[in-house]
């Protein structure tokens, strides 16, 4: 392939940005106004109103961590692209900042598209992403044509930007339209991008670019290609190096693969966000050593993004409602990112993922139990009424007899609510949503493995957020990401026994705070 690398940005305005963004705030605002917080949550990042989707640009610069997302400001269902922004210097108070970015140049008439944030040899940020627009100018029924752009701030406090415009224009006669989401990092003297791509037989794909200055890169060849044939798309790819228990350098690729067909429990969703484990010489391809693993077992997750922050690295996923019904997008806003999670290997020489530490300052009161028996299909009622906690539990697997043991949250009145369960049969842990009145049902089982299930006991630590449901098995070995769209009236809390006795250890109850961003206003600024 040749170079098809543009000398210089290319940059053409069609509408003024600052005109565009401050419609965009008014399209938040009003959708805003009359919002319906029944399912809001209060410590997951969500917009005001309207609708987002990935999380993008995520970085530490300036004394605050940064977090932008994909945002439909006129609606609740996707639409065209813009970035929304919060930020934090603690990682427990976020407040709002203004709309970063709006479709203001040709290349992005359609939608500024997903994209990663780096520092720069100089100390200075640059924001990679995609600009989106219709092939026929209209509508998807002419495919996509998508380019690679540049953004710089204005300030340190980046609240307003400048756009470079195009850098890397689309090779139309060489791909199959899908040809977006940069993730940007440094290997010795050079930089590098990957994105993902449809190829032109329909193949997901990831694509290598080098640069000396960050403005014009050269191709350098295919990263990665999926070696499944029905996959035909690497949605919002990422790329990082972790060091493993002997001090050896992995490579990690995260992808969001379109196309993958369910199989038994894996690729369950409409499409599966997951890694690799292997290696890499820079400039080479990537050499997988593990098969495609799933990022997280639940309902909803997808296009997570990593960054790395003084050698940790860290992510937010978004929690994705693909399948209809989805009643939250009748409530003036639609879609919230994960917890923040730090990405480790640990001593199984796999993935883990934990809620960040701060996590816990956000604890207001906790409730304890310890040595909890339950007889066969009996309950026990922790708390009557709690829309945002966490849950610290540990069952005793030696002397089990329940084909099912664990928690129903979000049990209300009506007899609605969502299991949380450690399955005997599967030897999974399940989220399981059949008993809901709202929104998409089904259920997902995370596995554990032959040793985990020996070891004796099994520990989930559950976040609850009015309507979404986050679940870490074993200190993050596997996680589990779901909505769970609670009915009217209090929302009780259970410990569950089904066909058979357990004993929890230990159980704690933890009442959660509030992070700052729940209140209708997009001016809140809690810090």
């Amino acid at each position: 392939m040749t170079n098809f690398t543009p000398s210089q940005p290319v940059l053409t305005p069609i509408a003024n940005h600052k005109e565009q963004l401050a419609l965009a705030e008014r399209g938040v605002a009003k959708l805003a106004a009359g919002r319906n917080d029944r399912w809001y949550p209060k410590f997951h990042i969500a917009s005001p109103g309207g609708w987002i989707n990935d999380p993008n640009g995520l970085c530490y610069y300036g004394g605050r961590w940064h977090v932008f997302y994909q945002l439909h400001p006129y609606g609740t269902q996707w639409g065209p692209m813009h970035w929304g922004h919060v930020s934090s210097t603690d990682l427990v108070h976020w407040k709002r900042e203004p709309i970063a970015f709006a479709p203001s140049l040709e290349q992005e008439k359609d939608g500024v598209f997903s994209g990663s944030a780096v520092v720069d040899d100089n100390g200075d940020l640059k924001i990679f992403y995609t600009g989106h627009r219709w092939a026929n100018g209209k509508d998807n029924t002419g495919g996509d044509w998508q380019v690679q752009m540049l953004a710089e701030p204005e300030d340190d406090s980046l609240t307003s930007f400048t756009k470079r415009g195009m850098i890397i224009d689309c090779p139309v006669d060489e791909v199959d339209h899908h040809y977006r989401d940069p993730k940007v990092w440094k290997t010795g003297d050079t930089w590098y991008m990957t994105f993902g791509v449809s190829s032109k037989d329909k193949r997901g794909q990831m694509w290598l670019f080098t640069s000396e200055d960050m403005v014009r890169w050269t191709y350098a060849g295919v990263l990665f290609e999926h070696p499944d044939p029905d996959v035909f798309m690497l949605e919002c790819p990422d790329f990082f190096p972790l060091t493993d228990k002997n001090g050896e350098t992995k490579w990690v690729i995260g992808f969001s693969a379109m196309g993958a067909k369910p199989d038994g429990f894996m690729n369950r969703n409409v499409s599966n966000a997951g890694y690799m484990i292997g290696s890499w010489t820079p400039g080479g391809k990537f050499v997988p050593e593990t098969e495609f693993r799933l990022w997280d077992w639940g309902h909803n997750f997808y296009a997570p993004q990593s960054f790395t922050v003084d050698g940790r690295q860290f992510m937010f996923g978004w929690m994705s409602p693909f399948v209809q019904p989805i009643p939250m997008e009748h409530d003036g806003w639609c879609g919230n990112l994960t917890l923040m999670r730090e990405i480790v290997l640990g001593e199984d020489g796999d993935i883990h993922t934990i809620p960040v530490t701060q996590t816990v300052e956000l604890r207001t009161s906790t409730i304890e139990r310890d040595n909890v028996a339950l007889r066969p299909n009996t309950s026990l009622t922790l708390t009557p009424d709690a829309q945002a906690c966490e849950i610290e539990l540990t069952l005793d697997l030696a002397n089990l007899t329940a084909e099912r043991a664990g928690l129903h949250v979000n049990a209300t009145p009506d007899g609605s609510y969502t299991s949380i369960v450690f399955d005997a049969q599967l030897g999974r842990v399940v989220i399981d949503r059949q008993a809901m009145a709202n929104g998409d049902k089904g259920y997902r089982a995370a596995p554990l493995s032959a040793e985990e299930l020996a070891s004796g006991t099994l520990n989930l630590r559950v976040f609850v957020d009015r309507g979404c449901v986050e679940v870490y098995i074993n200190g993050g070995k596997q996680v589990m990401s779901s909505y769970s769209f609670a009915s009217e009236g209090p929302r009780a809390i259970e410990l569950v026994s089904e066909s058979g006795s357990c004993v929890f250890s230990s159980v704690r109850v933890h009442e959660l705070a509030s992070i700052g961003l729940d209140a209708s206003s997009s001016l809140d600024t809690v810090d």
